[in-house]
């Protein structure tokens, strides 16, 4: 078997459809599409069993666990593709997606994973703008995205975009996703922490413009909601992300300059005391907020390293 795709849902019925149908209409048809559900969402699982039939093999997997990730090791379980493609069920790959990865992967062995860029559909966000630099991690641990606004010639880069990405089933043998990573249903970064881990085997990792999907970010059912801030839910984000590159930095003295560029420095939405300053006058309550739990994450991994020195 050549391809295996992988799509976890919960409770986007709409979605998945338009997903599935996407799937339908490639030029190289998936040798098999595996859908996994959460054992709670009943809608989907009759909506899956009363399909009619489809031109791959359509299979269902169930969890009871919450979470991307035990959805996502799930699929990575029943899976039998030489490549295996993973979707979020809210996009819609182009026609030629699957064949243009299948192509990029056959160029060369030891490409072991490849993305490519989602259109995101969502408050006229569509074509406007485009960046050359994506999926990097800087010297210092910032980490630059923009995979959905990427163009240009295929290039190598750090991490894929779960939305939209793919890996060597020798890239990836006994690997899984990081159970350790905190949330209660997007579980955010575990692309990067999966994409990382493949990385540091000697993978490379690619990312080709062309392999699109469209994407229409849709509703979420956790603390982790679109446009809504949540405490709860930025403490998970930075957790993991901070948990990631801390493993991802080779050496000490590199993970002490990224834990003091995001203590003194930061991003807008991971502000440190810089940015803090900066964004005082927008939105001062939130920004405050934000930089007190930023701050207090950050820390406490360094708590954790002396701990450990101490022990």
């Amino acid at each position: 078997m050549n391809t295996s795709v992988l799509v976890p849902t919960y409770k986007r019925i709409s979605d998945l459809r338009r997903c599935l149908l996407a799937l339908q209409k490639q030029t190289l048809l998936p040798d098999e599409v595996i859908v996994i559900v959460r054992d709670t969402d009943s809608e989907t699982r009759r909506f899956i069993r009363g399909l009619q039939s489809t031109k791959y093999q359509l299979v269902e997997r169930t969890v009871t666990t919450p979470g991307q990730v035990a959805a996502l090791n799930e699929g990575l379980r029943s899976a039998r593709g030489k490549f295996i493609c993973i979707l979020d069920d809210d996009t819609a790959p182009y026609h030629t997606w699957l064949q243009t990865i299948v192509d990029q992967f056959h160029l060369a062995d030891d490409i072991g994973g490849i993305g490519g860029r989602d259109w995101i559909n969502y408050k006229s966000m569509k074509g406007k703008a485009k960046k050359r630099t994506v999926g990097k991690i800087q010297w210092f641990g910032r980490v630059i995205g923009n995979h959905h606004l990427g163009y240009g010639p295929v290039r190598d880069v750090d991490v894929l975009k779960g939305a939209n990405m793919s890996y060597r089933r020798e890239a990836i043998n006994e690997l899984y996703f990081d159970k350790r990573l905190l949330g209660e249903g997007a579980q955010v970064h575990n692309d990067m922490a999966f994409s990382l881990s493949v990385k540091r085997k000697g993978w490379r990792l690619i990312y080709d413009p062309r392999a699109m999907v469209d994407h229409f970010p849709a509703r979420r059912f956790d603390l982790n909601k679109r446009d809504e801030f949540n405490a709860k839910a930025y403490y998970h984000a930075i957790y993991n992300e901070t948990l990631i590159i801390l493993e991802y930095m080779p050496s000490r003295c590199r993970r002490l300059i990224y834990i003091l560029w995001t203590v003194l420095i930061g991003t807008r939405d991971r502000p440190g005391v810089l940015q803090l300053f900066r964004s005082l006058s927008n939105q001062p309550y939130l920004v405050m907020e934000k930089f007190k739990i930023n701050l207090s994450v950050r820390l406490s991994f360094v708590k954790k390293t002396k701990d450990r020195q101490v022990s």
